[in-house]
């Protein structure tokens, strides 16, 4: 094959995932080993974020020494930051994670990113398209097609990935997956999943202010089309360090900040992938503020032998779900627990309601001598732990981009139809097509600031 031949197929693959062409995702299968490591090198991981999920990260991997070095460091904020250049004295020190990359690309190995939302996609496709690992804060990224494309390009390099979902690695949440697949509550036809929280629609900006000379405010903005002043409110800046996750510029609310975390358990026992029907409705719609109240109705097609699904997402302190079913409650446990439940699996034998750590068989009196089924979901390692191993050619991560792409991009899609006027669609996957829906088919795609384009 010719070298201009080469080239131009080259070409043709950059353009048909920079402009999210109608073909499948293309997905690394449970089965297939990523690219990794010799499992006897160390792991030379950069950090992208030292925030408080940053430091979460950070200080998990870095606990595993024998395994993995910190060879980087970035963050656009020094307070952020905080001690980790002083604990890390050989790890380089960055503000851009660009400069980084020309710099250090061939001594890194993997990268975590734990930037808000609105910063993901960046650090995260320049990482996979070098063929380094990659650990991403939820919800992967701030739209549906930035997240299509890391998916794509995660299984097409063949790199091993974890999404922060880290409460999947919970006992919990495997024994629930365990009962609904061993068919205990029957066929499950309907799941309500929330997170209970009003946060949102914070305070406008009073000021404007300058940026303190430990932050930069360029590099922090980052592609985002606004150009935004250093405003404040009340004195204190409006977005930094955490309300920025309340404004649509920057982050995705609260249902992209625990979605990922409670649709894991429906995600997981289901078999879900993309719904083919979103409906959306709530608070009023504010342009530049996320809500305190939301409702979004999925449908999900049958799959692999199961019913076809209605998934209810809220955001809400009183899920319909318990006056609907008459649900009370459940008391503590022996160990003096709540269930502090965030889903609800309704089925044709029974119901689950579960929380992360805990879940009760509905009705009580119905399982009182119920036997659990035998263990079939093996105990993860930790959940750092997976991605490092998978980084070193072992088997996949559980919350690998293949798996948690489409429940992240669900999640966003849901705020899409919010956001475009509590609509209703169908939903087209394969083309991400919002069918006769155009206000929703144009927040599938953002815009970005000049020299931050696709």
């Amino acid at each position: 094959m010719s070298n201009n031949l080469k080239q131009k197929i080259t070409r043709r693959r950059a353009i048909k995932v920079a402009t999210i062409a109608g073909a499948g995702i293309l997905y690394l299968p449970s089965g297939i080993l990523a690219r990794g490591q010799s499992p006897n090198e160390k792991l030379s991981v950069a950090f992208i974020g030292l925030g408080a999920q940053g430091k979460y990260q950070l200080n998990n991997i870095a606990d595993m020494s024998n395994l993995a070095n910190v060879v980087a460091l970035c963050d656009v904020d020094d307070v952020r930051a905080g001690n980790a250049y002083e604990r890390f004295p050989k790890a380089e020190k960055f503000y851009d994670f660009r400069i980084m990359f020309d710099k250090l690309e061939k001594s890194i190995d993997a990268v975590t990113v734990s930037t808000p939302d609105h910063t993901h996609y960046h650090p995260v496709i320049r990482a996979i398209r070098a063929g380094k690992h990659v650990y991403c804060e939820k919800p992967l990224a701030h739209s549906v097609a930035e997240i299509r494309i890391i998916t794509e390009e995660a299984a097409r390099m063949k790199v091993a990935t974890q999404l922060g979902c880290q409460r999947h690695a919970n006992k919990n949440m495997a024994r629930v997956v365990e009962l609904i697949k061993s068919g205990v509550i029957g066929d499950v036809t309907e799941v309500y999943s929330w997170i209970g929280s009003d946060r949102g629609m914070p305070p406008k900006p009073d000021g404007v202010g300058t940026p303190p000379d430990t932050l930069k405010w360029d590099i922090w903005l980052g592609p985002c089309p606004t150009d935004w002043k250093f405003v404040t409110t009340g004195g204190k800046s409006t977005f930094v360090p955490y309300n920025w996750r309340f404004w649509w510029d920057f982050g995705t609310g609260e249902s992209g900040n625990w979605s990922c975390h409670i649709l894991d358990l429906p995600y997981w026992a289901l078999d879900l992938k993309y719904p083919i029907k979103v409906s959306a409705s709530g608070a009023e719609v504010d342009a530049e503020r996320t809500p305190q109240k939301m409702e979004v109705v999925y449908d999900f097609p049958a799959r692999n032998g199961l019913p076809p699904l209605r998934l209810v997402w809220s955001q809400t302190k009183k899920p319909t779900c318990f006056e609907k079913y008459k649900i009370k409650m459940p008391a503590k446990n022996k160990e003096n627990k709540n269930v502090n439940p965030n889903n609800l699996f309704v089925g044709t034998k029974g119901m689950i309601l579960a929380g992360f750590d805990r879940h009760v068989l509905l009705p009580e009196d119905n399982f009182k001598d119920f036997e659990y089924p035998e263990k079939t979901i093996k105990d993860s390692p930790g959940f750092h732990l997976e991605w490092i191993n998978a980084c070193k050619g072992q088997e996949p991560a559980t919350c690998n981009f293949a798996y948690s792409g489409p429940m992240a991009e669900t999640a966003i899609l849901g705020n899409n139809a919010f956001k475009a006027g509590h609509k209703t669609f169908e939903w087209d996957s394969e083309k991400l097509l919002a069918k006769n829906c155009p206000e929703v088919q144009n927040l599938i795609k953002p815009e970005f600031k000049k020299g931050w384009e696709y």
